[in-house]
């Protein structure tokens, strides 16, 4: 697992203990209302509003964070362009969780206590969000969590507009039943989301017929697979099940060909893998590969023309987009969406907005809806097959969004499991 210094681990304690005090300090929203009954302190006394943009820009997860932060910035200015919200434009702060759990929390903290932004957009890793949420939920502020995710968890202060299990693993595992997989290969980083994932998938596996061959674990950062990889070659195995993060998905897949494992001999699923990481892997090493998610660079719809053209004439023509990156951009207008109905910043007249229904996006991925009572979103689940240009093309698709269900209470199988 990732090292984490103890003195790194008590900053964060102090930082924790120390939320209640800093709620309540700070200037008050438009309205007047303070910390403590309305939620976080929001700064509204100027011509804009500030929102927090908390995403790794260094370390092992910034191959894939750096580009969710572009994406919000795209989606903000085109809010900005369009009037803002509320007659207020909208001032991004930037933090850089670093790949680092406990910093992640520090950068919350301040987001929230000194800047006193309206809502914070950001985190990849489930160890990233387990960090912070106590920071959130004490302060009463809002993350708006852009990622795939494990499930089996609902915050009344988080927004989850990634996929959660039954949008996304479940519907991996009912493509591979479907294509005659009986066996599979557990291969994921070293903490929450793989862990829990595969403790899922397991149980799937037992009530669906399915053999799991083996279950193996690498240091998010990892760079070293030969020992895996050619323990997942003796398995035999139908299928990888793979949810390892970050740029160890590198060393992987060149271990992966260099033992002669191909997508014809023996396929890998992922789940966290998407364009912009393909781009940094290489072709070469994933062509053939399935990936798991609700949108897709090549997904079909006006929305989503729109949204990557404006993608790539902000960035360059060759910045692919992806699923976390569009997961994200909509996270920012779906914020605006419920400031909107609510006709406040203040956090809980915003969560009651939310809650009352009636939140949608018509997003790239498709039309998108808030669910009130658990803050995820119905989200149309795809398969897709990654291919030498680099792209991924939808292979199988739930036709329609699907409602989220974090805790899988639809299914019998998942009976224990939270």
């Amino acid at each position: 697992m990732v090292r984490i210094r103890g003195r790194r681990v008590a900053a964060c304690a102090a930082i924790l203990a120390a939320v209640v005090a800093s709620a309540a300090c700070g200037s008050k929203t438009g309205s007047g209302t303070s910390a403590s009954a309305a939620g976080a302190v929001v700064d509204t006394s100027g011509p804009t509003i500030k929102v927090g943009l908390l995403n790794s820009l260094s370390g092992t997860m910034a191959i894939s964070e750096v580009t969710v932060r572009d994406s919000l910035r795209l989606a903000i200015d085109e809010i900005n362009a369009s009037g803002g919200v509320l007659g207020k434009k909208i001032e991004p702060i930037g933090e850089d969780g670093a790949s680092d759990w406990p910093t992640f929390a520090e950068k919350a903290q301040k987001l929230i206590s000194q800047d006193k932004v309206g809502a914070i957009f950001g985190c990849w890793t489930s160890a990233s969000r387990k960090a912070v949420k106590p920071v959130f939920e004490k302060n009463k502020a809002l993350l708006f969590y852009p990622v795939q995710y494990e499930g089996l968890e609902q915050s009344p202060y988080i927004f989850y507009t990634g996929a959660t299990t039954n949008q996304q693993i479940v519907p991996a595992l009912d493509y591979l039943k479907t294509q005659g997989k009986t066996s599979l290969y557990l291969v994921g980083s070293d903490y929450v989301f793989p862990r829990t994932a595969n403790k899922i998938i397991k149980a799937y596996a037992e009530a669906n017929g399915m053999k799991v061959l083996g279950e193996d674990y690498a240091p998010l950062g990892s760079t070293e697979f030969s020992t895996i990889v050619n323990k997942v070659k003796a398995s035999g195995a139908g299928a990888v099940f793979n949810t390892l993060n970050g740029d160890s998905n590198v060393a992987f897949f060149k271990e992966y060909k260099s033992a002669g494992l191909t997508a014809d001999t023996m396929p890998v699923v992922s789940v966290s893998i998407a364009e912009e990481e393909v781009k940094s892997i290489g072709t070469q090493y994933l062509a053939g590969q399935l990936t798991a998610w609700n949108y897709y660079q090549t997904t079909p719809g006006a929305a989503n023309e729109k949204f990557v053209k404006a993608y790539k004439a902000k960035y360059g023509q060759g910045k692919p987009t992806s699923d976390p990156m569009e997961a994200a951009y909509v996270s920012v207008h779906l914020w605006k969406a419920m400031v909107e109905k609510a006709n406040s910043f203040e956090v809980a007249k915003v969560k009651a907005a939310a809650g009352a229904g009636g939140i949608t996006f018509e997003a790239p991925e498709g039309l998108v809806t808030v669910d009130g009572p658990t803050q995820h979103v119905h989200k149309t689940a795809r398969i897709g097959r990654i291919g030498a240009d680099g792209l991924i093309t939808e292979v199988w698709s739930s036709g329609s969004p699907v409602r989220p269900d974090p805790y899988l209470k639809d299914y019998a199988w998942a009976k224990g499991l939270s």
